[in-house]
């Protein structure tokens, strides 16, 4: 199961968060928010459930 954890206003910004998760060895998805929108379109980070506690724990050192 996938959960949300962030929401960036576009995708360059999703594609930053994505880059830095996963070089913590966490998968990462980016969902737009709206289908069809493109890259200036908000994008869902989400990573699965049981990895949420260790993006908790990055979060707080950014």
């Amino acid at each position: 199961m996938w959960t949300e954890i962030k929401i960036a206003p576009n995708l360059m910004i999703a594609e930053m968060w994505k880059e830095l998760f996963e070089a913590e060895g966490i998968p990462t998805r980016l969902l737009p928010e709206k289908p069809g929108a493109g890259e200036r379109a908000s994008y869902r980070v989400l990573v699965p459930e049981l990895k949420k506690h260790l993006i908790e724990e990055i979060l707080r050192k950014v």
